[in-house]
């Protein structure tokens, strides 16, 4: 090989080497020609017009029972003048609203604990003996088991309570500083406190809607006017099957309006079909 060719090869070798370490290495980096990845948007009902890529299909509306709108407004209007016992002796009207907020939430929770099982005109004379001595958790854990229970009775149950109500009142001074828990999950735990009482104890001494509060008013008008899917044999079961469809704006009514329904004309024996102004569109109205 001749000098001359020797030299043309190493000339062509560097220009090429020269030519390739202009050229960004392109490891490590992305392709811009790289899709993204797409997205599904879930619209709300009335966004979109559904032709967008990765829209979901509109969902199916909720089960909800047959005239059920016209049936509240009806008990509604039959509850204008709030003159039933759960009105004017009520767990909302037991606690001592001049008190500072934490003996206030406490005696709440203690109305509520009296009112399982027990008219609310026995439960408000309870609240009222009780008060006159003070009601506050100190008052109670200094109390002896006999003055307690001879200040209650006769409260259905009144022995069980007695029972209930100091173990939990030493709960809430060992564990919450004498104040009530803020979340239905601890209420329920405490002695004595069940998911209706809790909910209740949430909406009045908390001022927070959890959920539905189903007694055994709430749960027998329910299930006579079908706003279950089927029927129901417990109440808690009732506040499930209410709470998959009722609106949450109407949860916080929905107690003390089927309470003190329940109380004057839907009653538990011989409801008084024939002053019912639902008598026409409900399920298990007599019918003359």
């Amino acid at each position: 090989m001749s000098a001359a060719v020797s030299a043309a090869r190493r000339l062509g070798r560097a220009r090429g080497a020269a030519g390739a370490s202009q050229v960004p290495s392109t490891a490590g980096i992305p392709r811009r020609s790289r899709r993204r990845k797409s997205v599904t948007i879930a619209y709300e009902s009335g966004q979109g017009d559904g032709a967008e890529q990765g829209a979901t299909e509109p969902q199916r509306p909720r089960w909800e029972p047959r005239d059920w709108q016209q049936q509240l407004e009806r008990i509604r209007e039959m509850r204008r003048n709030r003159d039933a016992p759960v009105d004017e002796m009520g767990v909302q009207k037991c606690y001592d609203s001049s008190a500072p907020p934490q003996v206030m939430r406490y005696q709440v929770l203690l109305s509520l604990m009296l009112s399982s099982q027990t008219k609310d005109q026995v439960t408000s004379a309870a609240m009222l003996r009780l008060r006159e001595h003070g009601l506050t958790v100190d008052s109670i854990l200094q109390m002896d088991d006999a003055t307690l229970g001879q200040i209650i009775y006769p409260v259905g149950f009144w022995r069980n309570k007695v029972k209930y109500i100091k173990q939990t009142t030493a709960i809430l001074k060992q564990k919450y500083g004498g104040d009530i828990p803020r979340t239905v999950e601890e209420l329920v735990q405490l002695p004595g406190v069940g998911p209706k009482m809790a909910h209740l104890a949430m909406n009045i001494a908390w001022d927070s809607v959890s959920g539905i509060a189903v007694d055994t008013h709430v749960h027998r008008i329910t299930n006579r006017l079908k706003w279950v899917k089927k029927e129901t044999r417990y109440p808690e079961e009732t506040r499930v099957a209410l709470e998959d469809w009722l609106p949450r704006d109407l949860w916080r009514e929905i107690n003390w309006l089927l309470v003190g329904f329940g109380q004057q004309t839907c009653l538990p024996v011989n409801p008084r079909c024939k002053e019912c102004l639902n008598q026409d569109i409900c399920p298990a109205a007599k019918r003359p």
